[in-house]
């Protein structure tokens, strides 16, 4: 068995008598007709699910006046999505100058802007300071870096921190913190520290992200805990004020039928007693917490809509369509689980009505063996023209999407809570693929063949 076949144990008729379902935001008849309507592939996006999440991370953290959730940009980059979750107070967590761009582009600045990089080019860091967004430092050489390429330092900014060996409830998708490229060890956070204060820093955050989409309750309050615990040493220390504290991302959604969402009121309510535990009698006053959840915002606020283009059987029975890795990179990259529904075409007598489910792997046309949705995974039966629904596809899907073999990123549709559907980004074209290209002029641009 090749290296790229690793077969889902969970999805197996050994496991399972018939494929395991999950509810969908859509319809069948709906995802049908938008089929009709646009080519596949596509992302599609439920606006509903947008503010039930987003309402529900608001009140789990009511009880602190200073929360504030900065969306990942990342997860999803499209006005239309940022624009609903803006209406609940989200800031934006940007990481590169282009997401920068998008934020004062959608009328975005100042504290409304947490800029999260690593490997920060000082152009970065000289945008964010115009923008007046707060800078999250990766690394201790990187405030040497910004005084010295950027400017004096602002009052109020924050510092990433990594306090590797092992974290409880860590996942194989981020494993160990100390392996992560990402932060500063505590020692280097007190150096930090002492070196903001001399600087004349006012304010100073923490920040941290040690695990990737966990299951449980759990997580939250025992990484704020640690990062209560660090504020309070740095206060006692050094007298420095900690102003906020930034639990970033890390918490789930349940990808598979048989896991449990996470319950955002439980975590919240956890937070609160690290909260009143720690902070209150340490004398720091008000900290404020902060969140970048992308994945738990909009991740199962969006699918994956394809068509079955071919059946194949060799050693295995695969099925081809339409999209592939370019469109959702992450079960060839993680080795993650995406459920997939199987929507089948409109009334047709040529379809057999006692046909069974069977075990499939489900596969695009990229030239790259690796480019698989699912490895012998148990779907109902299958038929070329079927349209496969891959399920939470809502945060790093389409924004993880490239152009290898030419493949061209789809279109995104928001599905509105009043049921019309609205194209936020049309399709990519051949022109959008070519237009870079800077020979020979208009011979690279000009269209050539009849576009779907």
């Amino acid at each position: 068995m090749n290296a790229a076949h690793t077969p889902d144990p969970s999805a197996t008729p050994d496991a399972q008598a018939v494929p395991a379902t999950k509810p969908l935001f859509a319809t069948q008849d709906q995802v049908r007709a938008l089929a009709e309507q646009y080519p596949t592939p596509f992302h599609l996006y439920d606006e509903a699910t947008l503010r039930a999440q987003a309402q529900a991370l608001a009140d789990a953290f009511a009880w602190n006046p200073g929360f504030r959730e900065y969306y990942a940009v990342k997860a999803c980059p499209n006005p239309a999505i940022i624009d609903i979750l803006r209406e609940y107070g989200c800031g934006l967590d940007c990481a590169t100058g282009t997401e920068l761009e998008l934020a004062e582009r959608m009328g975005v600045s100042g504290a409304d802007i947490m800029f999260s990089s690593n490997q920060t080019p000082a152009a970065d860091f000289a945008y964010a300071t115009r923008l007046g967004a707060t800078i999250n430092f990766d690394d201790l050489g990187h405030i040497a870096y910004y005084e010295r390429e950027v400017g004096p330092l602002p009052r109020e900014v924050s510092l990433r921190v990594n306090p590797g060996g092992d974290f409880e409830g860590a996942n194989g998708l981020f494993d160990r913190p100390q392996d992560a490229k990402f932060g500063m060890p505590v020692a280097d956070v007190h150096k930090a520290a002492a070196l903001l204060a001399q600087a004349g820093v006012e304010r100073i955050g923490l920040h941290a992200l040690l695990c990737s989409n966990t299951l449980g309750n759990t997580y939250y309050p025992r990484l704020a805990r640690e990062l209560f615990q660090l504020a309070a040493d740095l206060h006692r220390e050094l007298g420095v004020r900690v102003s906020f504290v930034n639990l970033s991302g890390g918490v789930g959604i349940a990808y598979r039928p048989e896991d449990a969402a996470p319950d955002i009121a439980v975590i919240g309510a956890g937070v609160r007693q690290a909260y009143e535990e720690v902070i209150v009698p340490s004398g720091l006053g008000e900290v404020s917490i902060y969140t970048e959840l992308g994945r738990f915002m909009t991740g199962p606020a969006g699918c994956l809509v394809t068509r079955v283009l071919h059946l194949k059987r060799t050693y295995y029975d695969y099925v081809g369509v339409d999209a592939c890795m370019a469109d959702l990179m992450r079960p060839a990259l993680y080795g993650a689980y995406h459920h997939i529904t199987v929507v089948p075409g409109r009334d047709d007598p040529a379809r057999d009505p006692l046909a069974h489910p069977g075990v499939y792997t489900v596969v695009g046309g990229l030239c790259e063996n690796n480019d698989r949705f699912a490895n012998d995974r148990l779907l109902p039966e299958v038929q070329a023209g079927d349209l496969l629904v891959i399920h939470d596809t809502g945060a790093h899907g389409r924004s993880m999407g490239f152009q290898y073999n030419g493949k061209l990123r789809h279109a995104e549709l928001l599905l509105r809570t009043d049921g019309s559907v609205r194209l936020i980004r049309r399709a990519e074209t051949p022109q959008d693929y070519f237009a870079t290209l800077d020979v020979l002029g208009d011979a690279y641009t000009a269209p050539l063949r009849p576009q779907a």
